[in-house]
């Protein structure tokens, strides 16, 4: 095989952890209308998205080997290009199964970073072996009755839309730009370098059109505006669009990598 098995691998279950832990931050609103610690809620959120970031960090070098190592071959990754965007569906769906065990154990997190006040010593105390242990203990399996009896049309469409074409581009906007330099292998490090370009406007696209909106709705389930059923069919309708999203990252790759290509040929 002329790109190893272990690079691979390693690639996808970088991406897959990644896409995991980003669906699962999507429930953090849940918890953040339910308990009223706003601000406790964003301070743990964001050593959640902190964990995601560094992975993607490393997922860049990866790819980039992996691509090299196809341009030197003259082999054409795209079997193996598409099985890291599956990673990226596969990630998504374990962050569902794991949601609900995911808010019960962050809202005991968030109880025991008021008393600590620290997340290096929450960090210390949550990998204790008793702490470890109780994780299996506080498991719980995801059931229909978490999602009926919702009113799914207090959703704008609008929304939903957005963060469907979004997420896509945001899923292979690495992937395509490393992915373009096969069709134009000279210039290879010009092309990949326009990766951040693209996960940069796709990040500015969801702060500008998606995050808001969705605030908006979070905030007013809090003032008691919603109810909070709507900030439950929002995290459910936001987690299935970035689904799909992931799954329309399959039809965009190429004409995504070749429309990266025409700039640079």
């Amino acid at each position: 095989m002329i790109i190893g098995i272990s690079l691979l691998l390693k690639l996808i279950l970088l991406t897959a952890v990644i896409h995991l832990i980003d669906t699962l931050s999507y429930s953090v609103r849940l918890n953040s209308v339910k308990s009223g610690n706003f601000a406790l809620s964003l301070s743990l959120f964001n050593l959640i998205v902190l964990i995601s970031r560094t992975a993607n960090m490393l997922q860049g070098p990866l790819i980039g080997t992996m691509i090299d190592n196809s341009i030197h071959n003259n082999y054409n990754p795209i079997n193996e290009v598409r099985d890291v965007i599956l990673s990226t569906t596969i990630g998504t769906l374990l962050g569902v199964l794991f949601i609900p065990t995911f808010l019960k154990l962050f809202s005991k997190a968030a109880l025991k970073f008021e008393e600590t006040g620290s997340i290096p010593n929450l960090v210390i105390q949550s990998l204790s072996l008793a702490n470890i242990k109780g994780i299996a203990r506080n498991t719980v399996k995801p059931s229909k009755s978490m999602i009926k009896n919702l009113r799914y049309k207090n959703i704008p469409k609008r929304l939903l839309l957005l963060n469907t074409v979004i997420t896509g581009i945001y899923t292979i906007g690495v992937l395509s730009a490393y992915y373009a330099s096969i069709y134009v292998p000279d210039k290879r490090l010009a092309v990949s370098a326009s990766s951040g370009m693209i996960n940069g406007i796709a990040s500015i696209l969801l702060t500008i059109f998606v995050d808001p909106k969705a605030a908006i709705i979070t905030d007013e389930a809090y003032r008691g505006k919603r109810e909070y059923g709507d900030v439950k069919v929002l995290v459910v309708m936001l987690i299935g669009t970035k689904l799909i999203g992931t799954l329309l990252g399959q039809l965009l790759l190429v004409p995504s990598a070749k429309f990266i290509a025409f700039f640079y040929s």
